[in-house]
């Protein structure tokens, strides 16, 4: 059974945002590392456990035999509820099953192209409600009238408000070319949509050339793509003479641990990435891939917010120890834990938390987060489109550094 392996960010606790399209499953950081559970993989029990295990055979036992209504309940589902019920036993929010229902939608590549209406979706923390955050441009979504704010009721006429995001997203999404029925609410209006799927490619990066020839990068996730536009984007810009560049993390929420290397080497020459720990003396260094790196011969710097997340902390931690870039913006989210994702054999899978990761300097930024070398607030009520204080602080402080040569310790 093929295992991967995660960093994932809290999903209730932070604004949760998921594609329609596919869930990518916010914030995962993967690799292929099968031997980390090979004991997982096992299905049969241990025998040490076998004696420990005989009074949940003898309440499984007990519903088969007695329970008034036990032909309306599957075997499938006592299981369900029974490997639930161990991963939260273990008090870890970043620790989880999915059923077979969900986890196809969870357990996908991050390969920046996905089958949907093109939207991205936030749960709110005070309510059950799943509402859009933004449609992407010419998106199905975008193509059929629905905006930022809209909140799903319906999806082809079953009420939807009392679900979680996952199993909601799982009933909009779906194949290229297949149409979904929605009812959205706006403001006290109840509105029906009619959306035709398509095959989308997410925007990953978004550039251009600022005043004063400073170069801004915006990095939306860590997919298998997003390496080799950072890298384009960065050629293109060249030939507008660059004075400096600002690498954009904000809502970034994570992605591939391949992709979140290459990120880092693009800019890291050589040395420490990451660190993970396994406990018992046991770490793995990740080290920057030399044949990735691009020299800038310009000053960077790294936008971050309570919203970066997984795979943009090890990108600006490594940055900061690495003395690469001056980190701007708040506190980044804080999670330093690695989690592998394990197929099970009923076709769901569990996510363990197996490592914690470092920073190059061995910091472990769990819930403390990568604290910014220049603080700059921006509370998410004042924000708007005319205003960027972050972004101004980061342009004014390209225009006042002289370039600084790659460092690696």
């Amino acid at each position: 059974m093929q295992t991967k392996r995660v960093l994932t960010m809290r999903v209730q606790t932070l604004r949760t945002v998921l594609l329609v399209a596919v869930i990518f499953g916010v914030g995962f950081l993967v690799g292929n590392h099968n031997s980390l559970l090979r004991a997982q993989s096992d299905t049969m029990p241990p025998r040490e456990a076998r004696e420990a295990f005989e009074p949940f055979w003898q309440v499984y036992n007990l519903i088969q035999d007695s329970y008034l209504d036990r032909d309306s309940i599957s075997t499938e589902t006592l299981v369900d509820g029974a490997i639930q019920g161990m991963m939260d036993t273990l008090g870890d929010d970043f620790s989880g099953y999915m059923d077979p229902e969900i986890f196809p939608y969870l357990n996908t590549d991050l390969s920046g192209e996905v089958e949907g209406i093109g939207a991205i979706v936030e749960t709110l923390e005070d309510s059950t409600e799943v509402r859009i955050v933004s449609v992407f441009d010419g998106s199905p979504a975008q193509k059929a009238g629905i905006k930022a704010g809209d909140v799903f009721v319906k999806v082809d006429g079953i009420d939807v408000t009392e679900l979680g995001q996952f199993e909601l997203v799982s009933k909009v999404r779906g194949p290229e070319g297949t149409v979904v029925l929605l009812t959205m609410r706006r403001g006290d209006e109840l509105i029906d949509f009619e959306v035709t799927r398509a095959r989308i490619t997410v925007p990953t990066v978004e550039y251009r050339v600022l005043e004063g020839g400073i170069g801004y990068i915006r990095l939306r996730e860590f997919n298998q793509n997003a390496y080799q536009q950072i890298k384009d984007a960065i050629e293109e810009m060249k030939s507008a003479d660059l004075t400096g560049v600002i690498l954009d993390l904000r809502n970034n929420p994570g992605g591939l641990l391949s992709s979140a290397i290459d990120v880092a080497s693009l800019f890291i020459p050589e040395g420490t990435i990451l660190i993970e720990d396994f406990g018992n003396d046991k770490r793995e260094v990740f080290a920057a891939r030399t044949d990735k790196y691009v020299e800038l011969g310009v000053p960077l710097t790294v936008l971050v917010d309570e919203t970066s997340a997984s795979a943009s902390e090890l990108v600006a931690g490594a940055l900061q120890d690495q003395g690469i870039a001056k980190i701007i913006g708040v506190t980044t989210f804080g999670k330093g834990t690695v989690q592998v994702w394990q197929n099970l054999i009923n076709g769901g899978g569990v996510r363990l938390t197996v490592a914690r990761w470092l920073t190059p300097n061995g910091n472990w930024i769990h819930k403390n987060g990568i604290t910014p070398d220049i603080v700059v607030e921006w509370p998410h009520e004042e924000r708007n489109a005319e205003q960027d204080p972050q972004l101004e602080a980061a342009i004014n402080y390209l225009n006042t550094e002289t370039v600084q040569p790659a460092v690696s310790r």
